[in-house]
């Protein structure tokens, strides 16, 4: 170690390696002990002890083995210290495995340690918001805190998703296990089915006043990169990180003076072309056609448009029937039908949309009037546009798309718009 590092060198030290070490010391003290809650408290105690010694010691040369050896130490003190009898021979029993790594290599075990704890966090018996919770606490290092304010719940109820989860891993015996080959493909979807969730309510916030969260966004591409990184032969995870950075480069762009910027709007030089030529070569080395691949390509359509005007909406139409032969949802309806009108003409998109609208699968979803409006007014009839906007703006579930609608609704007299409606 070098002496006496500067206190901000050591508290950028510290961040890197909560960002970099923390799911794989938590991961190998939940190998070890089975005890999801000293795993955390004792990788917790480690990160704050790098606080206090580090700027004495110096950083060490491998941050990660130094955090694992003092987390390792503190779960054996808190081991030596618990007397239950009914328990004793079980800690005995995980306190020589930790002994007996004190001197081991651990990075060897890293990466199947890291799978474990990914797998058992989005496990299928867990509830789905549970999976989401337990995700971005035990692998992101989350604080419960900061988890609750991303989803809009008080940190106690939070806190208690928490427990629950966790008690239904240790009261129903859920394995700590990578899945077999037989059941991998199945629990993998399941993974990047909450990777892809945590990334969309990020993207495009389901409640409150934000226009999006860079940070939750930003998490869930780091997340699916460390699963890509684990599982480099799955094509879909790799698409689906192309899709997360197609649409994560456009952030820039998405806002202006906090308000909400549709797609059509944007200003293209504020895209991250950085980000735009690794989700192009991410897809380009995502073979197969599921449904984050079609996603992706989606994305690439847009991405590869100079502008508004130059964008392939035939080809966009032609990927969403496609999605659709993978999902009956009726939100890849939606869109569908859109992409549809942009590709045909607004007689096309509204006779689309009406048929959409009869089925009443989206009923009391916002953006089924808003697309309505936005081809009613490419069409010239702005009365009845009027009207769908209202309608639009009185479902607005979050207060920029409200207002972004409010502004569609008091230019109505003017020209109509150009490819109004992707964000």
């Amino acid at each position: 170690m070098a002496p006496s590092q500067p206190d901000d060198a050591v508290a950028r030290a510290v961040a890197d390696a909560h960002r970099e070490e923390w799911s794989r010391v938590v991961a190998t003290l939940i190998r070890t002990t089975g005890d999801w809650d000293l795993a955390e408290e004792a990788v917790g105690e480690a990160f704050e002890k790098a606080l206090r010694r580090w700027p004495a010691d110096g950083i060490p040369t491998s941050p990660g083995g130094w955090l694992t050896t003092v987390a390792r130490n503190h779960a054996l003190d808190v081991l030596r210290r618990r007397t239950s009898e009914q328990s004793k021979y079980r800690e005995v029993a995980i306190m020589r495995s930790l002994e007996g790594e004190a001197d081991a290599d651990v990075e060897p075990l890293a990466a199947d340690d890291r799978l474990r704890l990914i797998f058992t966090c989005a496990h299928p018996a867990l509830p789905l918001e549970a999976r989401v919770a337990l995700t971005l606490r035990t692998v992101a290092g989350l604080t419960t805190a900061e988890i609750a304010r991303a989803f809009f719940v008080p940190e106690a109820t939070m806190a208690q998703r928490l427990v629950r989860a966790k008690g239904k891993i240790r009261n129903a015996g859920i394995p700590y296990s990578t899945p077999s080959a037989e059941a991998l493909p199945a629990r993998l979807d399941g993974v990047l089915a909450v990777l892809y969730l945590v990334y969309n309510e990020g993207y495009g916030p389901s409640s409150g006043d934000a226009v999006l969260r860079v940070d939750l966004a930003a998490e869930a591409i780091r997340l699916t990169r460390l699963v890509v990184s684990l599982m480099p032969a799955e094509s879909e995870a790799r698409a689906l990180l192309a899709l997360m950075v197609l649409q994560h480069a456009r952030r820039a762009a998405r806002t202006r003076d906090g308000e909400l910027v549709t797609l059509d709007e944007q200003d293209r030089a504020l895209w991250n072309a950085a980000e735009v030529a690794e989700g192009l070569e991410l897809l380009a080395s995502a073979p197969g056609r599921g449904p984050y691949r079609v996603q992706a390509e989606i994305q690439a359509v847009h991405a590869r448009a100079v502008d508004a005007n130059a964008t392939d909406w035939r080809r966009i139409a032609d990927l969403y029937a496609e999605f659709a032969r993978f999902s009956d949802s009726p939100f890849i309806a939606l869109n569908h039908a859109i992409s549809q009108g942009f590709a045909d003409g607004p007689a096309i998109g509204l006779a689309e949309l009406e048929t959409l609208a009869a089925s009443r699968r989206l009923e009391g979803y916002h953006l089924l009037p808003a697309a309505q409006a936005e081809f009613l007014t490419r069409a010239g009839r702005e009365v009845d546009a009027a009207e769908r906007y209202r309608e639009a703006i009185a479902l607005a579930p979050t207060t920029p798309e409200r207002r972004h609608l409010e502004r569609k609704l008091a230019g109505l007299p003017g020209a109509a718009g150009q490819n109004p409606t992707p964000v």
